[in-house]
């Protein structure tokens, strides 16, 4: 920047004063304004570093027009909430780690700032200092030859107070979250030998959580990274330890005795190697005229336009692993916060009221059921997720924000109850459809129909369920007992409409055409698999796909809606499915065929010439047949989320389907 960047504050807190004074002390920025809980104390901060705006709140900060850029210096838990909210006030931000609580609140906040089109950084300022460029060009040149170990502390003992944030659970308390997170973020960044992070492919924990605090009061991890490299971490804020890195080689080691808060107020730092065979130690020592903070500030003014730091300072998909792994380590050993819990009141991440956004949400209809319903229906097995309501929560919200309002369920997945109390905290039961499911192998009889019904509906927290419908059949049942049993509780109000999942197409005619003799309701809807790719091996047993042309014949003549799952094919038309990738046995198993492999191709070549992805096809191909199709998505993560939606733009002719299929 030609001139200085105009800085504001969010707390007063011991690190807020430290970030004030660095930007006093850096060559790029100006501090302009002061945000507090208090207005006497956010003007005595103002007092002592001259800031010329002075608030009682947080809010006039992100209002004032002069304020370009904010640094969040709050709460753990607050920082996902402010970081939004200065994103949609178009400030650009500097937000303290952790960046957010959890992996799922972090991924709102990056969608926020991409949306947005803000600069974010998550503040590790020892990622910024010429300390650690010089120990990445270290292990770029093999100082210590390959790495094989890595050692990481940070910790300290700070006198018990249970009104602290160090020992509070609503505070986002203990070592993992408050210094774990360099230990981790250290890790990664050296396994991935010098040339950018990598992230663990399996992480174990033990720790200790206070009986009081319920935070992990310390706690070690094991981190086991590709190439056979070992990050060993501790962290703790109710014990000393000491806070250093040792990376292990076959050439030696190296030892850096101040990693987290080298030359604070500049000055010199050293790294120690110690080679085989040399008995004498190397110290190489970094000079430094600016204090640490200050390499921060400046990091950001530099790169305001790219909106993202640069290596190795820490990026957007950078904190996303960081705080996936941090995840992982708290689950590993039983490390929850109360507001994480499946029975917690989880609100929206910047705490404002769910409201649907401006959106391209298309809708359709299913017989019985008085809500338009999205074409796309929101998957809910939530698998890969160590917090299953706060990942829920986040994905959830954005996915209703963008008018999407279906959400698929099943007795057997074990997600009811998480999607029960995020329809409950959000208070929106009239405004969403719920497809439940029951009834599964090798319960699939009538009676544990209507068990598993009462207990979905208690799970669920709800009188009724939208669209229930049959897991699997059980052809040693006659259609009549489930048709009769369905239409009772229909009657009963505790369903408004019923299908099947995993039926032939011939029994369902069986039970309709006996149910159209009664003169009662029949099934209205479908969910076998419905894909562009063929489904060669079921997923799971007793699986059934409608791909075929005499089930597409079946469902242009009935015009019974097929609410598809597994519509992209789990993965199929992503880059990473080829020939000779074999690592997802069940990918290879399920889509592998030189039929589908050549329908990909056509995919790809028709997503390049629409500008749009493959896997966007794919799901278009669905959502464009001459019947009524839904399709059920089961995205981990909001970007997946966002491409699938993107997919409601793409309109496909007949034509275009019978080339993707045919290639004529």
């Amino acid at each position: 920047m030609d001139r200085k960047l105009n800085w504001g504050i969010l707390g007063t807190g011991a690190i807020a004063k430290v970030f004030a004074k660095a930007v006093i002390n850096s060559k790029t920025g100006k501090l302009v304004a002061i945000g507090s809980r208090k207005q006497e104390t956010s003007d005595k901060f103002g007092e002592e570093f001259h800031i010329p705006y002075r608030y009682g709140n947080y809010e006039s900060v992100l209002s004032n027009p002069e304020v370009e850029a904010v640094y969040i210096a709050l709460p753990h838990p607050m920082h996902a909430e402010w970081a939004i909210k200065s994103s949609e006030a178009k400030k650009h931000i500097l937000c303290e780690k952790p960046l957010t609580l959890n992996y799922p609140e972090c991924m709102a906040v990056i969608e926020s700032a991409y949306e947005n089109d803000v600069f974010l950084m998550e503040a590790f300022m020892y990622r910024c200092h010429p300390q650690t460029a010089k120990l990445i060009e270290l292990i770029k040149q093999k100082e210590i030859g390959e790495v094989k170990l890595i050692h990481a502390t940070f910790s300290f003992h700070a006198p018990f107070n249970l009104q602290s944030r160090l020992f509070n659970n609503s505070l986002g308390g203990g070592g993992i979250l408050d210094v774990g997170c360099y230990c981790t973020s250290m890790c990664r960044l050296i396994a991935g030998l010098g040339k950018n992070f990598v992230e663990p492919i399996e992480v174990k924990g033990i720790g200790h959580i206070g009986e009081v605090s319920k935070v992990d009061e310390y706690a070690c991890g094991i981190l086991k990274f590709p190439g056979g490299i070992i990050g060993q971490i501790s962290s703790g804020v109710g014990l000393g330890q000491e806070s250093v890195v040792k990376i292990f080689g076959t050439e030696g080691y190296i030892f850096v005795p101040s990693p987290w808060i080298p030359s604070r107020e500049g000055g010199t730092t050293e790294i120690i190697v110690y080679k085989k065979g040399i008995e004498k130690a190397k110290k190489i020592l970094i000079e430094t005229k600016i204090g640490l903070y200050s390499f921060e500030v400046d990091l950001v003014a530099e790169n305001l336009e790219k909106r993202q730091s640069p290596f190795p300072a820490m990026n957007w998909e950078d904190t996303l692993g960081n705080m996936k792994t941090l995840d992982a380590w708290r689950h590993s050993i039983g490390m929850m916060y109360d507001i994480e819990k499946v029975d917690a009141y989880f609100p929206t991440v910047n705490r404002a009221p769910l409201k649907i956004k401006p959106n391209n949400m298309k809708y359709g209809k299913i017989k019985d059921v008085n809500k338009p319903i999205s074409r796309i229906i929101m998957g809910t097995m939530l698998e890969g997720s160590y917090f299953k309501l706060p990942h829920a929560s986040v994905m959830f919200d954005h996915f209703f924000q963008k008018g999407g309002n279906c959400f698929d369920t099943a007795y057997v997945y074990g997600t009811e109850k998480i999607l029960g109390r995020w329809i409950k905290n959000r208070n929106i039961r009239e405004k969403v459809v719920i497809i439940g499911k029951g009834a599964h192998t090798p319960f699939c009889t009538p009676e544990y129909l209507t068990k598993q019904l009462l207990e979905s509906l208690e799970n669920l927290q709800t009188d009724y369920i939208d669209i229930y419908l049959l897991h699997r059949d059980n052809p040693d049942i006659p259609v009549k007992e489930f048709i009769d049993v369905l239409n009772e509780h229909k009657n009963s109000g505790r369903i408004c409409s019923f299908g099947v999942s995993n039926w032939s197409l011939k029994r369902v005619e069986e039970a309709n055409k006996y149910a159209y003799s009664k003169n009662i309701s029949g099934f209205v809807c479908v969910s076998n698999n419905f894909s562009l790719a063929k489904m060669v091996q079921p997923p799971w047993e007793g699986c059934i796909s409608s791909s075929d042309v005499e089930s597409c014949t079946w469902f242009i003549k009935t015009q019974i809606p097929l609410i598809s799952w597994s519509s992209q094919a789990r993965g199929f038309f992503t880059e990473q499915a080829k020939p000779d990738y074999l690592s997802d046995t069940e990918l290879v198993r399920c889509w592998y065929s030189e039929e589908n492999f050549k329908r990909k191709e056509r995919a790809e070549i028709m997503a390049k010439k629409k500008g749009v992805l493959p896997i966007n096809i794919a799901l278009a191909y669905v959502l464009c047949q001459v019947f009524p199709t839904f399709a059920i998505i089961g995205p981990r993560t909001l970007s997946e989320l966002n491409s699938s939606i993107s997919a409601l733009d793409i309109q496909l002719t007949p034509e275009e389907i019978s080339w993707l299929e045919k290639g004529e």
